[in-house]
């Protein structure tokens, strides 16, 4: 099938302003635009012409810091002691559809329980799943110091999302088993939070070597590692070990900035979730103190973020859906309305993040991303300008058209309701302790 998409704005996803052009599809690739489309277009029998006047045409969204297999945990014993392989698999699979209907036409799932990820993506290029495109880690890679959930996680062995290594050997090992198994990225763990020093933010848990013995073992196979890096010396270390993409990226000093700089490695700030929590804690009854933290984890590292950014870094949108802070679907486009509100981006420099160069996440740089011919065709089309305003694009009532590969995603199909599944989420008696001081409190109220 052939279409036609005429008389729109169209936001190519380079970061120029955008045109009034056409731009036709013939099967799953952009074959023209402008009057090339036109011309094309009238050779062909079999088109579908869309108006979209008064719209805007633009690259699908490309989310690079997902985690789609978790199904919006509110803790890490949720998500480590309350999960089900098939079960999580089932659902991981039926939520595919939210990030379709949200106008994400591709993600990067960084780490999964279960290693689902890596079937899931499979079943989705095989077209047994409708999804995005999909690039996915396997258990992230953890020392036996732990990774963000401090006790939770062994001395050894796998939990939830994770697999601890203890030795060069164990590194080697595991890396090799994961991309035997079909990975698309190796991530690791650089930081982690130690509960007794908690007050220090999360400390680097890896050492140089071991470090760079992940990135020689994976690369020897021709495959790109990610780190989850919070502190100034994890991001330089990674980035001086090898590593190919760094998530968050916060609190850097000089010293990470110029290694950044060095080697132009691509950083996922990964903001939303902080913004989330920040912004709208209150309506979940978040801890204040918590909310005030990731307030200043994004306040305090922004000015180090618009550096890079200046310099020629490429800083890509990533949201870290899949938590009950920003479940699937609901916030994909936030990662831009930060960049634009807290990183001094323009809307098309934003958008630029979340598509030309989120390509990255993808490793399908000059693939997708960009409206231009011989692309694949992951476009939107919304009632609204984002280049404007970009919060338009989390605006549901105006997505118009979603085309994944080339077919169009039903936006009209009713979501079937969802009940609560035995043992699924935790249960909470309350959300404090009752002495009797708080019940005599609350009496004479």
């Amino acid at each position: 099938m052939a279409v036609l998409f005429q008389n729109g704005s169209v936001i190519d996803g380079t970061g120029a302003p955008a045109r009034a052009v056409d731009v036709l599809v013939e099967g799953n690739r952009i074959t023209a635009t402008g009057a090339q489309a036109a011309q094309r277009a009238a050779l062909i029998l079999d088109l579908r012409r869309i108006d979209i006047a008064g719209a805007t045409l633009m690259p699908g969204l490309i989310d690079a810091h997902c985690h789609v297999t978790f199904d919006a945990p509110r803790s890490n014993d949720e998500l480590f002691f309350h999960r089900r392989a098939a079960l999580s698999a089932i659902i991981a699979a039926a939520d595919m559809r939210k990030l379709l209907c949200a106008g994400v036409t591709g993600f990067f799932d960084a780490d999964s329980i279960f290693e689902i990820g890596t079937d899931l993506r499979d079943a989705i290029e095989a077209g047994i799943v409708e999804g995005p495109r999909m690039t996915t880690g396997g258990h992230a890679l953890l020392t036996s110091v732990g990774g963000t959930a401090g006790r939770l996680f062994p001395d050894e062995g796998i939990r939830g999302y994770a697999v601890i290594v203890r030795s060069r050997d164990e590194i080697v090992a595991e890396v090799r088993r994961q991309i035997k198994n079909g990975v698309d990225w190796i991530k690791v763990h650089v930081t982690g939070l130690i509960p007794r020093q908690r007050s220090q933010g999360e400390l680097t848990v890896w050492s140089m070597d071991e470090l760079r013995t992940v990135c020689d073992a994976a690369h020897a196979l021709g495959i790109p590692v990610v780190g989850h890096c919070r502190n100034a010396g994890s991001t330089r270390d990674a980035v001086r070990a090898g590593f190919d993409m760094i998530l968050h990226a916060t609190h850097m000093d000089e010293e990470a900035f110029d290694a950044v700089c060095e080697r132009k490695v691509p950083v996922v700030p990964t903001f939303a979730f902080q913004a989330n929590l920040a912004d709208y804690g209150d309506a979940v009854n978040a801890d204040p103190a918590l909310q005030e933290m990731f307030r200043r984890e994004i306040a305090d590292s922004a000015v180090m973020l618009q550096r890079l950014h200046a310099a020629g870094v490429p800083l890509l949108c990533g949201t870290e859906s899949g938590f009950s802070l920003t479940p699937l679907g609901e916030w994909h486009y936030r990662e831009l309305e930060v960049f634009v509100r807290d990183l001094g981006f323009t809307p098309l420099q934003a958008i630029r993040a979340a598509t030309f160069d989120a390509a990255r996440a993808l490793r399908m740089e000059g693939q997708v991303g960009e409206i231009a011919a011989g692309r694949l065709a992951d476009l939107i089309v919304l009632q609204g300008d984002p280049s404007k305003d970009v919060t338009v694009l989390g605006d549901r009532s105006k997505m118009k058209y979603v085309m994944a590969d080339g077919h169009f995603v039903d936006l009209q199909r009713p979501e079937r309701e969802r009940r609560a599944i035995p043992g699924w989420r935790v249960s909470l008696y309350s959300s404090q302790i009752l002495t009797r001081e708080l019940a005599m409190r609350g009496r004479k109220h």
